[in-house]
This record gives structure tokens, C-alpha cells and sequence, in this order.
């Protein structure tokens, strides 16, 4: 049986793979989320309770004699409705109490809310000359509804006993995801000292919408861009609180939706917060994360007026894309090279695909292209291999010959290699290449919105797992179901594992790693990270490995000549090799260190 050589690709690339998913996937070291006990006769809803350290920091370092007390007025829930959305929103405080997204379900096949059960909480607030905080969310407001040909708005004033008003105003288009909100304030007794200005502060939990909701936190997370065009994240992962200036726009992602925040003149200075629940407390909650904004919003003794616009939406790249203030950053694309290779080729590309046909066959026909396009890297990849079995017999007999005396060992192999006109790392460095669209894909199937709810053969949505057995338990790290396009993945991943190591042997050389170990380790590594994975992601990553046995099998049985190969390197040793500055400088550091050797016997 043909002896078969060990690709360095395999060990580099397998141990990048395991450290990376190992790294992005399951380093989760969330926190609880804090919960503080709120003021005697004060309302404060669960996102604020998740906040709390948000609201803290806005409230300025004044003495707040008392809250202004709240009428006794009726609440009432007014409804805004467009063609995508539909607004709940209450006379009293003036929040949005339901916020949900039409046509559209969760995981339990109901209807699909950003807002609803307390998780939105929005105060504006102002200190007088008498020391009272005057809070819009204690307010009540009286509605007045307008309706023309292009929107609805909704306009809520409360009446202050001093003459003044506070005002705020919803505006909803006939279509879309974005809405106008204004708050307008005339005959507050602003406080004399006029560096106290009017505070302003924004806290939600984010609602579960996937059957998985370890996967969706771990795509769930806060986003920001500052006005001079940097993009910014808080932590996925534990808590993280930053103070930010000139920010353009503050972004609540929860995977596939987003909530954004955009205010007409950026905010001079933020406090953004970010606090998630822990895995076991997220998959038994209605929440994942709590987000939080705090700002401070210019005052004159006269007139205030602040606008804003909001996002609520889905997470889709071709809607965002739309508005001018590159709202689509929020969305997590990968970092670099990464994000580059998916927005300007796999998504276009994604795109056109399923224009033509199902989302699932589109998933197929990407897959073919993409190899396709990487077998040239693919070939030089089995070329270098082809060459290496060649040169194996010398090889094995240098290792033999100075088997104690690795000095002398490296260098006639070294030298073998350069009469040859062979590299090492000729293999390596081509198969390297692909790395980047591996992990391009990595990040684009869990983020791509065209596959949710998109069904194929037995996987009812490609963004989600697949499932073809409920286990009775819960297996760490694995999860209590069985998907089966990650076990078909994981089964492709062993055949071309074992079709590129072949019956490998313990490694000869100390220190290289059993490929027999590796070649069994690899798949089951993979089970276990694509268990709860997009089964998008699975089905590519089986047609993938399948394409790649195929491609492999023909390069090495039909385009490689094993024969010309070996002649081409026998005539390459008759021909003298000079050495270049590099090869020289290593050869007489080998030497150097194998006389130091020698000196310290």
C-alpha cells in the first residue's frame, strides 16, 4: 500500500480550526444580569431593572427634592400600523408597550415582538429651579392622532402645572421599518445652573426569537458608530460599559432583528451598557440580553426639542443597506479580510442564487462555485504531496542514517529538498488561501436573514439546527437533539480525512502530532460545534468535503503523473542548485549549532 506523506496543512489547519471554534463558539464567560431594587412609589420596568447602573449614571449629581406626582388620568393604548409594523404605544410615560412585526412568528410559531411585557424603557428628563426631577415616564399624556397620505402620528402632550408642556411625537410612514420620534418641552423652570442639561436614556432586553437561544445570544449584541465613521461593539459576552463621544447611532441587535436608535445631531457623549444572561438562565427566559443608552441632550431655559428616528426591523443587509447612515455595520460580518469577502462576494453572490432557486439548492450551487473557483489552489496543494511521497524513501533514509543527531538530520534534508526543487510548505502555504473563505462562510451563514424560516428536505429552517431525534438528556456541549446535517458533515470530514492521511503510522519525528488521532478527533470536533449550528452552514460544509473527495480523487488518479513527477525531480538533482542568502544563512546556523553540540560532549 502506498505510503502516504503528512500534509503540514492538516496539522496547522485542524489546530487553527479547533483553537478558533473553540475561541468563538464556546468562550462564554457571561455574567448574571444585576438586579436592584427599585425607589418606595416609583414604577421601574424590567428593563430598567436590568439597567440599572444606565439610569444611575444619567441622573445628574443635583438634589432632587421629589419626583413630579402623575396624574390619575386613564391609561390608554393607542395603535400605529403600517404595511411591516405595528405600535402599541401608552398615554402614560409615552412608551411604546408593544412593538411587533407583521406576518412575521417567533419559534413557537407566535407572533414576533421587539417590545412587549416591560422589556422597553424610555425616560427623558429635566431638573427645574426648585430642585424637582420632572421625568416624561411618570407622565401622562393626552393623544391626538393625525393621519395623511404618506404617515400616521401621534402626538403626546402633557399639560405641567406651571403653563408649560412636554410633548412627544411618534411619526410612522405607510411602509418600512424606520419611524420618527421628537420630544418638544416649552415652560420648564430650567434649573439657573444651565450646565445641568436634559437626560435622556433608552433601556431594552432583547426578546428570544429562535428555538435556540444560547445560539441567537451568542449573535446578540449591542453595535455603534461614532459620527467620525468608526464602527464599534460592546461584548458578546460579559458585561461591558463604555462612554463613547459623538455617537451617530446605537444598534440592539438580537441576531436577526435589530432595534436602532438614530438621533438627529449625534449625542456628544454616551454611556453605552451591555449585560447577558448566563447560558442556563437564557434558555429558561423570555430574554436574552439587556442593553442600555444614557446621554445628555442640550437645554435652554426656553424651548427643548430633541428628534430621533428608529430601526425596528429585521437584521437584513439589502434593507439596511438602504439608508444613508450605514446602519448595515451593525451587522456582524466578520473582521477584515472576513467581512470583505462577504459583503462584496458571498452576498451578492448568495443573493442571485436565490433569485433563481430554493434556498437550500442555492446553499449547493455556492458550494460548487466555491470549489470550483479554490481547486487550482487545491492542485498545487496534491502536487506538493505528490512530490513529498516521491522524496519519502531519502527521506526515511536520512532519518535513519542520523537518527541521534537531529543537527545533521535537518540539514540533509534540507539539502535533499533544495537538489529536488522541493518545498515544505509549497502545499501549505497554497491550501492556507482558503482559510479566509472558510471562515468568511463561518460568519455569513449565521448572519445571512434570507435563510430564516427557509426549509430544506428535512431542516425546517436553514439559520437554526436540524433535528431528527430529541436525546432524553442534555449532553454538555452537544446539546438534547441529533442533527443530522452536521453527522453527515462530520462523516464527509472523516473519508477525506483518512483519503489525505491515509494508514498513517506514529509520526517518525518527535514532536509531530498522530494524524491517526486527529484523523478520528476531527470529525467528532465537529459534531459537536455544528450540533446547534445554522444547518446552513452543515449542508455546505457536507456538499463541501464531498466535492473536495471528488476533486481530489481525479487530480491524484487522473491529472497527476506520478511518473513524470518523479522524473522531473531526478533531473532537478543533476542540475547544480546555488544557494540563496536565506539558505546559506540557515545551513551555517545548523552548522553552528551542531559544533556547539559537539563542544558541550
Amino acid at each position: 500500500m502506498e505510503e502516504r506523506r503528512i500534509d503540514p496543512l492538516q496539522i496547522i489547519g485542524m489546530i487553527l480550526i479547533f483553537g478558533i471554534f473553540t475561541w468563538m463558539m464556546y468562550n462564554q464567560s457571561v455574567s448574571e444580569v444585576t438586579q436592584q431594587s427599585t425607589t418606595p412609589n416609583q414604577e421601574t420596568t424590567t428593563a430598567e431593572k436590568a439597567v440599572n447602573p444606565v439610569i444611575e449614571r444619567s441622573q445628574q449629581s443635583v438634589d432632587v427634592a421629589e419626583v413630579l406626582p402623575q396624574s390619575n388620568a386613564v391609561e390608554e393604548i393607542i395603535s400605529l400600523s403600517n404595511n411591516v409594523l405595528t405600535l402599541d404605544v401608552s398615554t402614560k410615560g409615552g412608551l411604546i408597550k408593544e412593538m411587533s412585526l407583521n406576518d412575521m412568528v417567533n419559534y413557537q410559531d407566535a407572533p414576533l415582538y421587539l417590545i412587549n411585557k416591560d422589556n422597553n424603557a424610555l425616560n427623558i428628563s429635566f431638573t427645574t429651579v426648585g430642585g424637582q426631577l420632572l421625568q416624561t415616564k411618570f407622565l401622562m399624556f393626552t393623544p391626538t392622532v393625525t393621519e395623511t397620505s404618506n404617515r400616521q402620528q401621534l402626538r403626546l402632550r402633557a399639560t405641567l402645572d406651571q403653563g408649560g408642556f412636554v410633548e412627544l411625537v411618534y411619526s410612522l410612514p405607510k411602509e418600512g421599518y424606520r419611524f420618527g420620534f421628537e420630544v418638544v418641552a416649552e415652560g420648564i423652570d430650567q434649573s439657573l445652573d444651565s450646565s445641568i442639561p436634559a437626560n435622556f436614556s433608552w433601556n431594552m432586553e432583547g426578546f428570544r426569537h429562535a428555538k435556540s437561544a444560547q445560539y441567537e445570544n451568542r449573535y446578540t449584541q449591542l453595535a455603534y458608530r461614532h459620527e467620525a465613521d468608526k464602527y464599534s461593539t460592546l461584548s458578546a459576552t460579559g458585561d461591558d460599559e463604555e462612554v463613547e463621544k459623538d455617537v451617530a447611532w446605537v444598534s440592539y441587535r438580537q441576531h436577526f432583528f435589530s432595534s436602532i436608535l438614530i438621533p438627529d445631531v449625534p449625542f456628544e457623549e454616551a454611556i453605552l451598557t451591555s449585560e447577558p444572561r448566563t447560558d442556563e438562565e437564557v434558555e429558561d427566559s423570555e430574554f436574552l440580553k439587556a442593553f442600555g443608552t444614557a446621554a445628555s441632550l442640550p437645554f435652554d431655559r426656553n424651548r427643548f426639542k430633541a428628534s430621533f428616528d428608529w430601526y425596528m426591523g429585521p437584521t437584513d443587509y439589502a434593507v439596511l443597506k438602504t439608508y444613508d447612515e450605514n446602519l448595515f455595520e451593525s451587522i456582524s460580518f466578520g473582521w477584515g479580510v472576513i467581512g470583505w469577502i462577504n459583503k462584496s462576494v458571498f452576498y451578492p453572490l448568495f443573493s442571485f442564487l436565490t433569485g433563481l432557486v430554493p434556498h437550500g439548492i442555492a446553499i449547493i450551487l455556492l458550494t460548487v462555485i466555491v470549489r470550483l473557483v479554490l481547486s487550482p489552489v487545491l492542485y498545487k496543494s496534491y502536487v506538493s504531496q505528490a512530490k513529498m511521497r516521491v522524496l519519502r524513501p531519502e527521506i526515511t533514509a536520512i532519518n535513519d542514517k542520523y537518527k541521534n543527531e537531529a543537527g545533521k538530520r535537518q540539514q540533509a534534508t534540507m539539502k535533499l529538498y533544495g537538489k529536488a526543487g522541493v518545498s515544505p510548505m509549497a502545499g501549505c502555504v497554497p491550501a492556507l488561501l482558503q482559510m479566509p473563505v472558510f471562515f468568511a462562510l463561518f460568519y455569513f451563514f449565521p448572519i445571512a436573514y434570507e435563510l430564516r424560516g427557509k426549509s430544506f428536505l428535512w431542516a425546517g429552517d436553514l439559520s437554526s439546527y436540524d433535528v431528527i431525534a430529541d436525546l432524553p438528556i442534555s449532553i454538555p456541549f452537544y446539546g438534547d437533539h441529533i442533527s443530522l446535517f452536521p453527522l453527515l458533515a462530520s462523516v464527509a470530514i472523516f473519508f477525506y480525512t483518512q483519503q489525505t492521511t491515509g494508514q498513517q503510522a506514529q509520526p517518525s519525528q518527535p514532536g509531530m502530532p498522530n494524524m491517526k488521532i486527529i484523523m478520528y478527533l476531527m470529525p467528532v470536533m465537529m459534531l459537536f460545534f455544528f450540533n446547534n449550528y445554522a444547518s446552513g452552514f452543515s449542508l455546505y460544509y457536507f456538499v463541501s468535503n464531498l466535492l473536495m473527495i471528488a476533486i481530489m480523487l481525479v487530480i491524484k488518479n487522473v491529472i497527476i503523473d506520478q511518473d513524470k513527477i518523479h522524473a522531473q525531480i531526478e533531473e532537478n538533482k543533476k542540475k547544480p542548485k546555488k544557494q540563496n542568502r536565506f539558505q546559506r544563512k540557515m545551513s551555517e546556523m545548523m552548522d553552528e549549532a551542531e559544533r556547539q553540540k559537539k563542544l558541550k560532549r
